[in-house]
């Protein structure tokens, strides 16, 4: 297969912010408690996989190959932390709670500025500094690390290397069970 027909970090990563925005639409159209309560769990599950990635793999890589590129990562870091705080707060919510709504807005206006900057300014100097192969394997490695990390928010975490890395692989597996007994948009709404 050519390089062409894998997909860079930039393609891998716009497509996770369109799968966030997927499911914050569904939420905020979502005609009953029970399907806006699955969405909810899959917007949960699609923010913190996608966020321990970013710190994971992505921000790494913006301070070893852009110029100022740690200062930008600190930032992003201290941005992540503020979502990851209303996400907390945000899934121990009921689809039914007044605040509900509100809360996920928040995150969401939260969520589409730092989008907007990482897709008009970070990726693209990523993919000019990078390789177009070690822009592929990045990519690669961003989607194989969302398989292990946790899938709820957990704002005490550390999120820098390395102990981001470490606690995200002590908290999944926590994660993983209690992802067991939640009901996501692909079930049927009789499970």
């Amino acid at each position: 297969m050519s390089a062409s027909t894998h997909p860079h970090i930039i393609d891998t990563v716009k497509q996770d912010h369109r799968d966030i925005e997927k499911c914050y639409e569904s939420i905020i159209n979502a005609d009953n408690n029970d399907t806006r309560t699955r969405w909810a769990n899959q917007f949960v599950w699609e923010v913190a996989r996608h966020s321990i990635g970013e710190e994971i793999l992505l921000y790494p890589a913006l301070e070893k190959y852009i110029p100022g590129g740690s200062a930008t990562a600190n930032e992003d870091r201290t941005e992540h932390q503020t979502v990851k705080d209303d996400l907390y707060m945000f899934q121990n919510m009921k689809s039914s709670d007044k605040d509900f709504i509100p809360t996920l807005n928040t995150i969401m206006n939260e969520l589409r500025e730092h989008i907007r900057s990482e897709e008009e300014v970070q990726l693209p100097q990523i993919e000019r500094a990078l390789s177009a192969d070690e822009s592929i394997k990045l990519a690669k490695s961003f989607s194989r690390t969302k398989h292990f990390v946790p899938t709820h928010s957990h704002p005490s975490a550390p999120n820098k290397p390395p102990f981001e890395t470490a606690v995200a692989f002590l908290t999944a597996p926590i994660d993983k069970l209690k992802d067991m007994f939640k009901k996501f948009p692909s079930e049927s709404a009789t499970s």
